[in-house]
C-alpha cells in the first residue's frame, strides 16, 4: 500500500490521508492539517493536543514521509 500511495500525486486529499495513518483517528478528528512549501501546518481543537503532537513530531514525520515520499515533508508546525 506504501508504494501505492507515494505515487499517488501530491493532494490536500493524500496529505490528509498521510496524516490520519500517522497519528490515528482520535488525533485526526481533533485537527486539521495543510501542507505547505514542505511544512505541514496542524490546528488542533484543544490545546493539549498541540503538545502531543510537538512530542511526537519526529514519529509523525517518519511515518508520513513513508507514506508522501521522502523530502516532501520537511517540518511539522502545531498551531492553536
Amino acid at each position: 500500500m506504501t508504494s501505492v500511495v507515494r505515487k499517488a500525486p501530491l493532494t490536500p486529499e493524500k496529505v490528509a490521508f498521510a496524516w490520519r495513518m500517522a497519528v490515528g483517528a482520535r488525533v485526526d478528528g481533533a485537527t486539521q492539517v495543510e501542507l505547505r512549501n514542505g511544512t505541514l501546518f496542524v490546528t488542533a481543537t484543544q490545546a493539549g493536543w498541540l503538545s502531543e503532537i510537538e512530542h511526537s513530531a519526529a514519529m509523525i514525520r517518519s511515518r508520513m514521509e513513508a507514506l508522501l515520499g521522502p523530502g516532501v515533508l520537511r517540518f511539522i508546525k502545531a498551531t492553536p
